[in-house]
């Protein structure tokens, strides 16, 4: 009788084929790892979870139909034994602490060398957390920074100004101060709630309550 245990049973969730074919093909000469299924998007993997009983799920982010983190978070209560590997491009702040949060065990972007992902995929399936240095690093920073995602009164005023629509000219001639500070104020913004955009600032000022 082998010693050898059960392989790991692997789901990858990418949008892209392209992407797909290249993480299956990284686990292809491992014996550790068994890729039992593909998934396109976060509905199709919670079918195929339930389908396939997988160990161990790669999940992509920012997809359609269904994202990420919506997908990690119905898994941690409809399979909470399976583990998540997020593997994605994108490491805001915005994007890592609501994966966390929803349930991943490991997070780690796709540059990571084939090495770093195998071993990430190893640490995850016994459970056990793993984060890309540049993840560390930004959590780290966010720990350090207590300020961080506390705005002050004056930020709050821009951000439910631009959060309802209202322009920058708008804001500054509705709070009596320049465009130039508006544009300021908007730049500690994005710093403060880990975006890099406009865009990123309203939706993230929604998710925490900072505006309705």
């Amino acid at each position: 009788m082998s010693g050898r245990s059960a392989p790991v049973r692997l789901l990858i969730v990418d949008d892209h084929p392209i992407v797909r074919d290249g993480l299956r093909g990284a686990f292809t000469h491992s014996q550790e790892f068994e890729v039992v299924g593909e998934a396109g998007n976060g509905a199709e993997a919670l079918d195929l979870v339930a389908e396939l009983k997988p160990d161990l799920v790669l999940m992509d982010l920012r997809m359609p139909v269904m994202d990420g983190v919506t997908a990690i978070h119905r898994l941690s209560e409809t399979a909470p034994e399976v583990r998540v590997l997020v593997l994605t491009t994108f490491d805001t702040d915005n994007d890592v602490l609501p994966a966390i949060e929803a349930g991943a065990t490991s997070y780690l972007l796709k540059d990571a060398p084939t090495e770093e992902l195998l071993r990430a995929a190893r640490v995850a399936a016994r459970g056990e957390a793993m984060l890309s240095p540049t993840i560390t690093k930004r959590l780290m920073d966010r720990v350090r920074r207590p300020s961080l995602g506390m705005l002050s009164a004056r930020e709050l005023e821009v951000m439910r100004l631009v959060a309802h629509g209202s322009s920058n000219k708008e804001v500054a001639g509705r709070l009596f101060i320049t465009e130039a500070s508006v544009k300021t104020h908007l730049l500690r913004i994005y710093d403060k709630l880990g975006v890099r955009d406009r865009a990123g600032a309203v939706g993230e000022a929604f998710r925490r309550g900072l505006v309705t």
